[in-house]
């Protein structure tokens, strides 16, 4: 029960830090406010939103179940997740993360926050391939090396199998 309540404390900083906090002052500072009138571009935002948020909490909950650990990188899982949406790609939290983030964005017509979007797309990649990775590869071998030969890293596979893995 600790590791859920781990799971939850970690899980909610980080997302009143990166997915709240930031980007509600970035559109404070850009002067954009929310949308006079719920038209297409705020409903699509929020129906994206709502999908990016689904995976990323269905996430942190197979991390804490599965692995006993966290997602955040002092306290990570005990064992190899590879279950629920890590079944599809080895990376679903932050395409979560990134479609909420990308959903506010479409939801306020801002480029700015899509800025914000892709920049956080990018450092999460960084992040991956420079650190996650070698750690995974490190503290589970020869597991980890066969999970990463069948899922992919970001594009889950479809049809025919595919080799790369760094898609």
């Amino acid at each position: 029960m600790f590791v859920f309540a781990r799971t939850v404390t970690y899980a909610t900083l980080f997302i009143g830090f990166v997915l709240i906090y930031l980007p509600g002052r970035l559109l404070s500072w850009t002067g954009i406010v929310r949308p006079a009138a719920m038209e297409a571009p705020q409903i699509a935002g929020m129906v994206i939103g709502v999908g990016g948020a689904a995976v990323a909490l269905w996430c942190i909950f197979t991390f804490a179940a599965s692995g006993r650990g966290t997602p955040a990188p002092f306290d990570p899982p005990r064992r190899l997740v590879i279950r629920g949406p890590y079944r599809f790609v080895r990376n679903p939290m932050y395409i979560g993360a990134g479609l909420a983030l990308a959903s506010a964005a479409l939801f306020y017509e801002s480029l700015p926050l899509l800025g914000y979007a892709g920049l956080f797309f990018l450092a999460t990649h960084v992040f991956v391939v420079g650190y996650e990775e070698p750690t995974l590869r490190r503290t589970f071998g020869p597991e980890y090396e066969a999970y990463c030969r069948q899922v992919r890293r970001w594009w889950p596979r479809v049809g025919a199998a595919d080799d790369s893995d760094s898609a």
